[in-house]
């Protein structure tokens, strides 16, 4: 098999192959060029048969057993890509030899850049490991369908994992533990679709110094996002959004409309302050100036692995800036409403607001209003 994109990264292929035996060197294909795709993290590959000096380099891999093959076409086989059987030329190897060149369905993907694996590495190697260590911990129970569609919300929980490795909080207070004090011997996942369910057997460092009994622990796997409240300081007013959720409407609560802050998923491989921008446009066309961190948290660690990039975001909210948004390809149907601050306070206490984040955010905002609306 010849691989000219992100199977030329050793860690990649290796984690894929699981240890399975196999030979590789470099090599060519000649007229050929390798492209990023516009707009994706990986890279596609054209024929350019009128072009003598294209040429795409790559990596020439023999010797592969039948399930190394087998979970090759289990990474690759969901995103359309098919093979085809094409004369590489190995390096320092005068007379070719054929290989299966993974190609993606004609008119799939446009063309960008021309590819670079050193800048793929830099930018998206721990990311795209991350992420394949879940879907191959799926090869065998999933097809590469099914893979296909949960890939984008795959991509999502591996960026949330190298974020929470990457960011430590401190630990002045709780104990030092770290991940050397879990034990983990068995794991499952037996839900996974635009969320994921996954289950533990493991045991843990007691404060005693001892390690726990052994017990079997789930959580609901999903990414980190942000979550914005926007305040005009001039006019002492703020933002809030109303859209119907599930999570009220299966608890049996006979109003599962709630009033949020603006909220969503950071997408891999963008920063916490892009997201609050870009959701603040998608969710009420709202142009933000100044984000103002809040304590960023998990808003129930006993049964999630979510986590809250938070913020007040000082911004201009004339009367005419409310009414509808949301993004119609995900059935978003959000209704923006523009409040006096006493007014979201008084929503706080009478229950109305009983979305945590927008309770935190408001709390906030009450410590720190008198400063924000003296220009501080």
């Amino acid at each position: 098999m010849f691989f000219y994109g992100t199977l030329c990264y050793r860690p990649l292929l290796e984690l894929v192959l699981q240890g399975r035996s196999y030979q590789a060197k470099p090599a060519c294909l000649p007229a050929h060029k390798v492209s990023w795709v516009k707009d994706q993290p990986f890279p596609m590959i054209q024929a350019c048969p009128n072009d003598p000096d294209a040429v795409a380099q790559g990596l020439l891999v023999e010797e592969l057993s039948d399930t190394a093959k087998a979970r090759l076409d289990f990474y690759e086989g969901g995103f359309d890509y098919t093979l085809q059987a094409l004369a590489v030329h190995p390096d320092g190897q005068a007379a070719p030899v054929s290989a299966q060149v993974y190609f993606p369905d004609p008119g799939l993907w446009t063309a960008g850049d021309p590819w670079s694996l050193d800048d793929w590495v830099a930018a998206w190697g721990d990311l795209t490991l991350e992420a394949a260590r879940e879907v191959m911990g799926t090869f065998g129970t999933l097809t590469p369908k099914q893979i296909a569609e949960r890939f984008a919300m795959i991509r999502v929980r591996a960026a949330s994992r190298l974020r929470a490795r990457n960011n430590a909080s401190p630990t002045t207070l709780r104990a030092a533990y770290g991940a050397q004090d879990v034990r983990v011997t068995a794991e499952a996942q037996p839900y996974t679709g635009f969320f994921a369910m996954k289950e533990q057997t493991l045991s843990f460092r007691r404060y005693s110094g001892e390690m726990s009994e052994t017990v079997t622990r789930s959580a609901f796997v999903g990414g980190d996002a942000v979550i914005v409240l926007p305040y005009d300081p001039v006019r002492d007013r703020v933002m809030v959004i109303e859209q119907f959720r599930m999570g009220p409407h299966m608890r049996g609560d006979p109003s599962p409309w709630l009033l949020e802050p603006i909220a969503g998923r950071i997408d891999p491989g963008e920063t916490p302050e892009a997201c609050a921008h870009r959701e603040a446009q998608e969710e009420a066309g709202l142009t933000l100036d100044r984000l103002l961190p809040l304590p960023h948290h998990y808003p129930s660690p006993g049964a999630s692995t979510e986590f809250f990039y938070t913020y007040v975001a000082l911004c201009d909210l004339p009367d005419d800036v409310a009414g509808f948004g949301g993004v119609v390809d995900e059935a978003e149907d959000i209704r923006t409403h523009v409040i006096a601050f006493d007014k979201l306070m008084g929503l706080v206490q009478s229950g109305e607001a009983g979305c945590g984040p927008l309770v935190l955010s408001a709390l906030w905002l009450s410590h720190n209003r008198d400063r924000l609306r003296a220009g501080c």
